[in-house]
Formats: structure tokens, C-alpha cells, sequence
């Protein structure tokens, strides 16, 4: 006979993980870093010249190296991820070196708009002398543009 506390039989407790809530708070993280992701910024701040130009083409499977001044004068070579402080003369030193390792490694110059321009010709000559054949100048497309 059933008491008033005994209701009937006793379930089995479930084995399983329920996965769905899982999923929902992945995929709302996922569009979290979706949206975020485009609005962090990399590098060193450089106020660019903007002008109309044509992107490169040819560098979609390599990495570039980016080598910076700001508008303090000073020169930062970033690979990847990481934005290193140099002097002019250790600029030529890990051209070469990187160059060495891997010949076919783009380099692209940032130069603050505020830069004198005579300093990032030297920036340029540095760069031929470390055996650098091409060298890219990135810039900002005008206001207008996008």
C-alpha cells in the first residue's frame, strides 16, 4: 500500500548531461568575440596619411613584417602579434635576421603622418641596406571611403 510520502515508483537518476545549455552559452559567446574582435586594435599608434590606393595581393599566405615609427620618432618592428621597440640600427640587424630565416617575408613601413619624411626615407635606405628588395608603405583610405 502507497503512504501519503511514498508516491509511486522511484525514478532511475539520469546518466546523461544535458548539452543544450552548453551550446547556447557557446554560441552567444561566439558572436561576443564575433562583434569584439574587429574593434581591438593592433600594433602601435600611428596617425596614417590617408590616400586612395589599391591593397596588395600577393601577401594573403604570408606574414608581413611591420615596422612602425611613431610620432615620437621611435621604431617598432611587429611579427604577429608582438610590437617591439627598436633603434634604427637594430631594425637592420632583425631584417636580416628574420630575412635570413625566411626570404620571401614581406616588409611594410607605418609612418605617423607627423613624421618627418626625411626619417622614414632613412627608415627606407635602412631597410635596402638589410637587403630588404620591396618595401610597402600602408596607409588609411580618406574619411570617405571604406
Amino acid at each position: 500500500m502507497l503512504g501519503p510520502f511514498n508516491r509511486g515508483p522511484r525514478r532511475k537518476p539520469m546518466g546523461e548531461i544535458n548539452v543544450v545549455p552548453f551550446i547556447d552559452v557557446m554560441l552567444v559567446l561566439l558572436v561576443i568575440f564575433m562583434i569584439t574582435a574587429p574593434m581591438l586594435t593592433q600594433g602601435v599608434q600611428v596617425d596614417l596619411p590617408q590616400v586612395s590606393s589599391e591593397p596588395i595581393e600577393d601577401m594573403e599566405d604570408r606574414e608581413p613584417i611591420v615596422v612602425s615609427v611613431d610620432k615620437e620618432g621611435q621604431y617598432f618592428i611587429s611579427l604577429g602579434e608582438e610590437d617591439t621597440p627598436v633603434s634604427l640600427e637594430e631594425v637592420s640587424d632583425k631584417i636580416i635576421i628574420i630575412l635570413q630565416r625566411r626570404p620571401d617575408t614581406p616588409v611594410l613601413v607605418r609612418g605617423d603622418r607627423n613624421v618627418p619624411y626625411g626619417q622614414i626615407v632613412t627608415l627606407m635606405s635602412t631597410l635596402q641596406v638589410a637587403g630588404v628588395p620591396n618595401v610597402g608603405l600602408i596607409s588609411e583610405p580618406p574619411s570617405g571611403e571604406s
